[in-house]
């Protein structure tokens, strides 16, 4: 097992993502969580907040991250 970066973001878009993978029984951890909101706003940080999985669950959460993205895309 190692662990590899799936997803860089907002904390807002983390948040949700892991929400997601959790759903799907894959565990995650935010990293950079307080970095990342740091020269941002409350309603926009600035980014780079990450999220951190084992890759022997990178297909499936790949998928997840995709679906996310595209629905974001769409509306």
């Amino acid at each position: 097992m190692r662990l590899i970066e799936l997803y860089e973001g907002t904390l807002f878009e983390c948040q949700m993502i892991k929400n997601l993978l959790e759903n799907e029984g894959i565990e995650s951890n935010i990293k950079d969580e307080i970095i990342g909101t740091r020269g941002g706003s409350m309603w926009r940080p600035a980014g780079g907040v990450k999220i951190i999985i084992s890759d022997d669950y990178y297909n499936k959460a790949i998928m997840i991250v995709n679906e996310f993205e595209k629905s974001r895309k769409s509306k």
